[in-house]
């Protein structure tokens, strides 16, 4: 009997051994397979280094095509300090006008791209509580600023200004408190001068990025595009190395949004929708207990209503 327990423990002994080999057992003693490290970057224009006028970021500008490819570059030096930084999932998303100008050919592994810009969550799309950190790459000023280059807010023809519980915020901001609500902390962004002071009245040691310095809001100093990726690359390895020291930042709720107009024709049409209140002559408020809901509503008034 003992001859015979002998031959079957060694024959399991084998067994594993094989199973092993061919990997379908973990040898004992193997460490875990690390947790997946996913970050999200969201892109803009204006503030990628060099841009200073509308015809370099509009498709029908001249200038467009070239600095669409810079606007790329910026995105992959993010990736790629994302990567250094050990990040296992990266998925950037096209944030300016159309959101259909990375160039998806050039981007850089193992980033995947969301674009086109009829999407409810806008330049926050596909974001969720299972990613570790949020990069800003070439965000800008919000409207109605002194400085920073191409300075607007959602559609700069129509908005003059967004307050969210009484703070006046750009792009940025709103965007801060989107992650926020999803717990996710904004750790980096990048552009000049005055998108990076405007970020760290939420965020005060949001790692920054400045590329250019703002000349008033139509002319800029600006780095060398090689220069600008190194600078990038190195913020956002070093910035998610610090993610646990810089904190989501969620809106209070319920959360009042109030929109400024550039035109009272449009406050007008706008206080049409139920729920929304007219405040002012060129303003409308709406109040919501739920920031995302808010959120999506405010991007269907500066996209819809013009």
């Amino acid at each position: 009997m003992k001859v015979s327990r002998a031959i079957g423990l060694n024959s399991a002994a084998v067994l594993i051994s094989a199973l092993t080999c061919l990997g379908f057992v973990a040898p004992t003693g193997a460490a875990a397979p690390p947790d997946p490290l996913k970050i999200f970057i969201s892109v803009d224009m204006e503030g990628v280094s060099g841009v200073v006028d509308r015809d370099q970021t509009s498709s029908a500008g001249h200038d467009y095509e070239r600095f669409r490819k810079l606007m790329t570059a910026e995105a992959n030096a993010a990736i790629d300090g994302a990567r250094d930084a050990g990040a296992t999932h990266i998925l950037v998303n096209d944030s300016h006008g159309t959101h259909r100008n990375l160039l998806i050919e050039e981007l850089h592994a193992p980033a995947e791209l969301i674009s086109n810009n009829i999407k409810p969550m806008g330049m926050m799309a596909g974001l969720d509580d299972s990613y570790a950190a949020a990069i800003f790459i070439g965000y800008h000023a919000k409207a109605s600023s002194a400085e920073g280059v191409l300075a607007h807010t959602g559609n700069g023809s129509t908005i003059a200004d967004l307050r969210i519980n009484g703070r006046s915020v750009g792009e940025g901001g709103m965007n801060i408190h989107a992650a926020g609500t999803m717990g996710v902390p904004v750790v980096l962004v990048s552009g000049d001068q005055a998108a990076i002071a405007e970020l760290r009245e939420l965020v005060p040691n949001i790692e920054g990025v400045q590329v250019k310095e703002a000349i008033g809001t139509a002319a800029a100093r600006s780095l060398r595009p090689e220069e600008a990726a190194r600078l990038i690359r190195e913020g956002t390895a070093r910035a998610i190395g610090r993610r646990g020291e810089i904190k989501p930042v969620p809106a209070s709720l319920p959360v009042r949004f109030e929109v400024s107009f550039t035109d009272p024709s449009l406050a007008l049409m706008a206080e049409q929708i139920p729920t929304v209140e007219r405040t002012g002559t060129h303003t409308v408020a709406y109040v919501a207990d739920d920031y995302l809901k808010g959120y999506r509503f405010v991007r269907v008034l500066y996209k819809f209503i013009q």
